[in-house]
């Protein structure tokens, strides 16, 4: 039965949904007292009608039938065949069936033989069975009725199964028991499931959603998979969704305490619900343009901002997108996810292996390559790591920035935009300092004239990547907890790493040159509220004085060094509106083209000397809002002295 959407008319689907179960119960009843007729009928028609005595046996089957009529309504009740939901029939209630056919052939004989009735030999077990086989196959057959005005019907929501282990065939149990759902399929990659059916429901492959689509008419996804990794369900996610699919997930099969709390854990897949705002759903049309057919270049390609910033490229269709990262691992990753998106639409997959701080290698890559647009997003961005690796992490995030900005100048790059952070301004740790000095090296290229449009795009967090508190939070909940929080009046910015990517293409394609582009981000998010949703999202409680029952506690540990309570977004209040009203554009302070040389010396001199309170001083002259917490005062004060000292030489232009 191949129903089109609309064909089952609304009014029938309606009048079958609005029946109440007394209701259902009246009809089953009434089927049950009407098939047992015709199975009577039936087996003298079978018996007698070969020899002629149909017409007799029908005079007798009158006196017989009251009786038999009488007891199967009477069974059917107790037996609670005619109240059972057409989906629970299976196993305990076919067996009922059979108890009933069992009883109406004896009573069919019982009767039979007191009154005398002549009865062909063997017709008391034919009735038995016509009974039990009308029984079950009517049942069958409603039950594959409803199901098909369900799946093709506009008032259903139409769900497949993504996994069928454990998860999937208890959220199938579950979801049979609930008015609002249809399960239609289960999705799975397993090649030993294919062709199979489990619980009633088909096993199709997940390359055949399309397919499962058109046949079932399904409108939603459950992933019950529970075992995938975070990057596999968001690139799950985010094929399903282009199929204009609504996608949910389940917490781990660990976590389902009973069935009627299984339906209420189901949650959109990702982040965006822990947002206090409507996340930014823009398609990247609008500059799209600016990457169609450019040779394009990420470096950090296989962190959290750049393994998006290439999924999002790919829509753009450019014409080669180069892979640069540090990590071998991430790049194995992100090279064979990004072969798989990029070959329907016929784009060059390069990954690089290599750092940012190797400038011939750099250079290299940029030559052949032939890269027109460089999207910087290589840095470590945890700010306890890079406060107790000072050398380290200045060398990578400023000294990075340097080598890649002046290797896209001397190439000829069209565009090279740095992907900053809201650290960056107002500094209080050290991560934030190495991102504002990286922007005040980009900031002295882009104030010469030259053939590269340099912009600077700087945000707050983005949930889920690796430097968000969100894994972390997410990592202790499923331990048990207790879930640390470092103070709470903690507030934080935070976007999306989808909504932050796609913005941060929007605003390379806006850039004329020396921009610093803000994300506006929405109002900023108190961290111990986006723990307590992370807690309940997970199907947990909170344990404290007002609730000790609660299953995860809360811990205050005090901020670390070089942590703020708050974050900023700019500097300057002189901000100007773009064409896109979540982007704004800020022309900030930066230092000349010799202080710039003169700091970036001193940097290197500092890191290649290995001397970390040289380093710390280094920052705090070039970033002079940074009040470095590592060093005393006075040690600091002798280390800028020392450092302004030595700029009285004569300095290169670079």
């Amino acid at each position: 039965m191949n129903y089109q959407r609309g064909a089952v008319p609304g009014v029938l689907v309606k009048s079958i949904i609005s029946l109440s179960r007394a209701q259902k119960a009246v009809i089953l009843l009434s089927l049950d007292i009407l098939l047992v007729a015709g199975a009577f009928l039936g087996c003298l028609a079978l018996l007698n009608g070969a020899t002629g005595s149909l017409w007799a046996g029908l005079s007798q089957s009158l006196l017989q039938l009251p009786l038999l009529l009488l007891v199967t309504g009477g069974l059917s009740f107790a037996l609670g065949l005619s109240r059972m939901r057409l989906r629970d029939y299976q196993g305990g209630a076919v067996a009922r069936s059979v108890f009933l056919a069992v009883i109406l052939g004896v009573v069919s004989a019982v009767q039979a033989s007191i009154s005398h009735f002549a009865t062909p030999p063997g017709m008391h077990v034919v009735f038995g069975l016509l009974c039990f086989s009308a029984f079950f196959f009517s049942r069958v057959g409603l039950t594959w009725l409803v199901t098909e005005i369900y799946r093709h019907s506009r008032n259903f929501k139409r769900v497949a199964i993504y996994g069928a282990g454990r998860t999937g065939m208890a959220l199938a149990h579950e979801l049979r028991k609930s008015e609002d759902f249809v399960v239609c399929a289960f999705l799975d990659d397993n090649a030993a499931l294919r062709g199979m059916t489990l619980n009633g429901l088909p096993v199709l492959p997940g390359a055949q959603v399309a397919r499962a689509m058109e046949r079932y008419k399904i409108d939603r996804v459950i992933l019950a998979m529970p075992s995938l990794s975070r990057d596999k369900q968001t690139f799950l996610t985010r094929r399903l969704e282009k199929l204009n699919l609504q996608v949910q997930s389940l917490p781990a099969f660990t976590q389902l305490h009973g069935s009627s709390e299984l339906l209420e854990m189901l949650k959109p897949v990702g982040t965006a619900a822990l947002l206090s705002r409507d996340p930014v759903s823009d398609e990247l049309s609008a500059g799209s343009v600016a990457y169609a057919g450019r040779n394009v270049l990420i470096s950090g390609a296989g962190g959290s901002i750049g393994l998006e910033l290439c999924r999002q490229i790919l829509a753009c269709r450019p014409k080669k997108l180069v892979l640069f990262e540090l990590s071998e691992l991430a790049l194995y990753k992100a090279d064979a996810e990004m072969r798989v998106l990029a070959e329907p639409l016929g784009v060059e997959i390069v990954p690089v292996l290599g750092s940012v701080t190797d400038a011939v290698h750099v250079a290299q890559v940029l030559n052949e390559q032939k890269i027109d647009i460089v999207l910087h997003a290589a840095a470590y961005k945890h700010v306890p790591l890079v406060e107790v690796n000072a050398r380290v992490g200045l060398a990578n995030n400023t000294l990075g920035t340097a080598v890649l900005a002046r290797a896209a100048r001397d190439a000829g790059v069209q565009r090279f935009v740095l992907v900053s952070s809201d650290k960056a301004v107002r500094p209080g740790n050290l991560m934030g300092a190495s991102k504002r000095f990286a922007e005040l090296v980009v900031q002295d290229l882009a104030a010469r004239p030259q053939k590269t449009v340099f912009s600077i795009v700087r945000f707050g967090n983005v949930l889920g990547s690796s430097g968000s508190v969100v894994p972390l939070f997410q990592e202790q909940i499923s331990r048990g907890g207790p879930v640390t929080l470092t103070d709470e009046r903690v507030t934080r910015y935070f976007m999306t790493i989808q909504e932050a990517s796609r913005l941060v293409l929007l605003a390379g394609s806006l850039a004329e040159g020396g921009e610093v582009f803000v994300l506006d981000m929405g109002k900023p998010v108190r961290i111990g509220d986006l723990a307590r949703k992370l807690i309940a999202a997970a199907g947990y409680s909170v344990r404290s004085a007002a609730n000790p029952e609660g299953e995860i506690e809360i811990v205050t540990t005090g901020l670390r060094p070089g942590e703020k309570l708050h974050e900023e977004l700019m500097v300057r209040k002189g901000a100007t509106t773009t064409t896109h009203p979540k982007i704004i554009s800020v022309r900030e302070d930066h230092l000349s083209e010799l202080e710039t040389a003169a700091a970036l010396r001193d940097l290197r001199e500092a890191i290649e000397q290995g001397v970390e309170a040289d380093v710390i001083a280094a920052v705090a002259w070039a970033v002079p809002e940074y009040a470095p917490q590592s060093l005393p005062v006075e040690a600091l004060q002798c280390q800028v002295v020392r450092t302004r000292r030595n700029r009285n030489r004569d300095l290169p232009a670079e």
